[in-house]
């Protein structure tokens, strides 16, 4: 078997080759995509195995190296960095301790989801993006319109306070840029409203996404998102992994003895980690139980904490929804089972939202 380890650019990767069977060894450098896809294919027909940190532009090779029946194992780039303690840092040294870390049976490898789960996450992303510049369009009428006296808050996207904007007495070059903002608003808000209905239609081909969608607050957006982001519940031991996965617990620098926390890791998926905000919020509003906890530590601390704490606990509430095919009110029960004295048994009478 030859051994690769590839330090991966977008225009070029440096490889380090280990023959398994001959023990020969050799360095090369690749450019992207004429000369990589050419090496690759010479090696047609042999058993070959690639290790590389997790990064993106790397659509391409992985095609080609499924194409050519090669394994392709994606590593955690901290972890590998991280194994490394020579100060030194080159392309010939990372691709070198790539393919020793394979060699030595130590390769962080990590859970991958397949392309066409990665396709639909696209989908995500761009309706996120969407959103992001209907909100700026927004923010950009609004500022016109406060120009001219007129502060209507949501009421300016009514009807009537639609109209009241389009009648505003404005210069011309200003005028010019309202109609042209307000052309962009109409072609976003049916673009998303596209984008919202093929969203829909992929949770309604996952039933564990539809259960999801049971728990107060959560949309098809966020209940996909966790899906696709999750994968498999049971790569996780325990609720407290899922936290840590999405970035929602303290960092911490502790020694001594001495305990310091600090703000949350951020680690992981930022995108799925503003979802969780977004629904956290929508979820304390219509759980009895997130909405107590929600104004209790908000009062005892600050309500950006309380923000986040809510997250964490909606992303362990989803995570158990998953893992035991629950949908809200099966959690409820088994909560309430497991602890009848628990604050969530004031919320199972509850309808369903």
């Amino acid at each position: 078997m030859l051994i690769i380890g590839c330090d991966f650019h977008p225009g070029f990767q440096q490889i380090a080759i280990f023959d398994n069977q001959t023990g020969a060894y050799e360095e090369r450098r690749l450019s992207h995509r004429a000369e990589a896809e050419q090496f690759y294919r010479s090696l047609a027909g042999q058993e070959v195995r690639v290790g590389m940190e997790a990064c993106g532009h790397y659509p391409w090779f992985e095609h080609l190296l499924a194409e050519l029946g090669f394994e392709l194992w994606l590593g955690d780039a901290a972890k590998i960095r991280a194994s490394v303690v020579r100060q030194q840092k080159t392309d010939r040294r990372d691709a070198e301790h790539l393919q020793m870390l394979m060699r030595e049976d130590r390769f962080p490898r990590i859970w991958v989801p397949s392309l066409e789960e990665r396709d639909v996450r696209q989908l995500l992303v761009h309706r996120h993006k969407q959103v992001q510049a209907r909100t700026r369009t927004k923010n950009q009428l609004h500022a016109l319109a406060m120009s001219q006296g007129v502060q209507k808050k949501w009421k300016l996207w009514t009807a009537a306070g639609r109209a009241e904007l389009e009648s505003l007495e404005l210069l011309p070059y200003a005028a010019q840029r309202r109609r042209q903002l307000l052309h962009r608003l109409d072609a976003l808000e049916a673009e998303i409203a596209a984008l919202n209905r093929q969203v829909e239609e992929e949770v309604k081909g996952r039933p564990a996404a539809v259960k999801l969608m049971t728990h107060p607050g959560v949309g098809p957006v966020t209940a996909l998102a966790m899906v696709l982001t999750l994968g498999p519940a049971e790569r996780f031991r325990d609720g407290r992994k899922v936290g840590s996965y999405f970035g929602l617990i303290p960092s911490e620098y502790s020694s001594g003895g001495r305990q310091r926390l600090g703000h949350i890791s951020k680690q992981g998926s930022s995108f799925v980690r503003f979802l969780l905000v977004e629904a956290g919020q929508s979820a304390a509003r219509k759980d009895a139980e997130l909405g107590r906890f929600y104004r209790r530590l908000g009062a005892r601390k600050h309500r950006a904490l309380a923000k986040v704490a809510v997250a964490r606990k909606l992303a362990v509430r989803l995570y158990l929804m998953l893992r035991e095919d629950w949908t809200y009110a099966q959690l409820c029960r088994a909560v309430v089972q497991a602890s009848p004295s628990h604050s969530v048994a004031a919320s199972k009478s509850r309808p369903l939202e």
